[in-house]
């Protein structure tokens, strides 16, 4: 409801006392800024950054038809084939290819996984994962420990080495995309090589009253204290996808190009006939990556985009890339407006500005 009371994680008090300004996210009262964005987005792609990531959905599921359950409701293949300690990123599709989620699968034991789901859909994300254990898998242990276990995201071209010194994290042997179960300062914690910046890094989650320790020796370390501001503005620069603007139930997989993510040829799973259609046939629309020609504002979200003089579609996500020194954005078009070096133009509140379509992602990280 929207009269609720925000939610905190365990790390509330800390980001108070760093004097963050905080904000309502997800029902969450979330910091997004600490120092600024601009000096958090540069610490993380030079140095390192810690973001609180406490509130987004932690659920696992263990029994004998748990992986058939993960399977079911993810388009990636959480099949036989996947090792335990292994990652994998894909969609939570409904019944007709739309987008509920995406979403991390982590197998962690032999029947035993944990699925990782945003803020703002986790209590939508958890029903799901009720629904069709009750419907057609059951002896599952499903939990929910999003209160009990924490999560800091560790990013930047220095978050593995900082990882080493304060865990038995060993970055040759946990490589991306792959889990462990590890120890920081004798207390358990699960790391993954995972993250939401483009770049290298880790989410350590620990037990939720090990989380504000956690958090000081990080910073203690060298890690940048960053916010949610500049999260979203080093996801955008990495082209990573945000549930609830490029992407939700309205969307298939196929249009927002994120057909890596479906193993089609793997097995079934829920949403299968809609998104293998729109795979045989060709999306009408699709996700347009944009650069602007030219300084000047910001090509925020719902601001229309145009060809040839004719409105085409909306932004999804816009922002100035402190990394590239540019604005950049993202939206949906007919497809044949799709097509890198496509000339668009975006409605900047009544100003026509020249954009030209491009590749994602607009930044990679130096290998």
């Amino acid at each position: 409801m929207a009269d609720d009371p925000l939610r905190e994680t365990v790390l509330h008090a800390t980001h108070v006392s760093l004097d963050a300004r905080m904000v309502p996210f997800a029902g969450y009262d979330m910091p997004v800024q600490y120092e600024g964005i601009l000096a958090e987005a540069k610490a993380v792609r030079t140095m390192a950054g810690i973001f609180d990531v406490s509130h987004m959905g932690r659920f696992f599921a263990s029994g004998p038809h748990a992986r058939a359950l993960l399977d079911w409701v993810h388009t990636a293949d959480v099949g036989e084939s996947m090792p335990v300690g292994r990652a994998r990123y894909g969609l939570l599709c409904n019944e007709n290819g739309g987008i509920i989620d995406d979403g991390i699968v982590y197998r962690l034991g032999g029947d035993r996984y944990m699925l990782i789901a945003n803020a703002a859909n986790a209590v939508k994300i958890y029903a799901w994962l009720e629904r069709w254990r009750d419907e057609r898998f059951a002896d599952i242990n499903l939990t929910n420990d999003t209160e009990h276990i924490a999560m800091i995201a560790l990013q930047g071209p220095k978050a593995t080495a900082i990882a080493a010194e304060v865990s038995d994290f060993d970055p040759q042997i946990l490589r991306p995309f792959r889990i462990a179960e590890l120890t920081v300062a004798g207390k358990p914690v699960l790391v993954a090589r995972t993250g939401y910046t483009g770049e290298d890094g880790v989410e350590i989650m620990p037990e939720s009253r090990d989380a504000p320790a956690l958090w000081a020796l990080l910073m203690e370390h060298g890690a940048t204290a960053c916010g949610l501001g500049a999260r979203d503005t080093l996801r955008l620069e990495a082209g990573l996808l945000l549930h609830g603007s490029d992407m939700d139930e309205t969307i298939n997989p196929m249009e927002a190009g994120l057909d890596r993510f479906v193993a089609l040829d793997a097995g079934d799973f829920c949403g299968k006939p809609a998104v293998a259609a729109m795979a045989k046939d060709g999306p009408e629309r699709r996700l347009a990556a944009f650069r602007m020609v030219e300084r000047g504002a910001l090509p925020r979200p719902h601001a229309p985009i145009l060809a040839d003089g004719a409105v085409v579609g909306q932004v999804s996500s816009g922002g100035y890339a402190p990394t590239l020194d540019t604005n950049i954005g993202l939206g949906y078009v007919p497809s044949r407006f799709a097509t890198p070096e496509e000339a668009l133009q975006i409605d900047v509140r009544g100003k026509i500005l020249d954009a030209r379509v491009t590749h994602l992602p607009f930044y990679a990280r130096p290998r």
